[in-house]
């Protein structure tokens, strides 16, 4: 059976999805302020490493643990699940825009949108 991956069509669907994503979260005024010191590269290919592992196409993620990562951002900026809600919101746009279809939506935001994912990021 595929995995979530390449149903929605691997590495190349997966980059372009990252990069429309973070069009939209640069632009969106309620999460912006959190990547004005970050290097957009290195988050996008973070992104990528997530997006590819969190939806099967591997099974190792090379990066920091969620809570790890954001851990500063709860601590020291105010992250908060109104946050996370816009993150996840911008991230349901990108894939309606790219013509993903609803189940496969469905599937990503029970991965991303879990209870143990948003804990994990908001350090609870």
């Amino acid at each position: 059976m595929a995995s979530l991956y390449e149903k929605l069509g691997g590495a190349a669907a997966v980059d372009l999805a990252v990069e429309k994503f973070y069009g939209k979260v640069l632009a969106d005024e309620r999460v912006n302020r959190f990547f004005v010191n970050t290097d957009m590269a290195k988050q996008k290919q973070h992104q990528k490493d997530f997006m590819t592992y969190a939806f099967g196409g591997t099974d190792r993620f090379p990066g920091r643990s969620m809570r790890a990562a954001h851990q500063d951002l709860v601590e020291n900026a105010g992250l908060t699940d109104v946050h996370f809600d816009a993150i996840a919101e911008n991230l349901v746009l990108t894939l309606q825009e790219l013509n993903v279809s609803q189940d496969l939506i469905d599937e990503v935001v029970t991965i991303v949108g879990s209870v143990q994912h948003r804990n994990d990021v908001l350090n609870r």
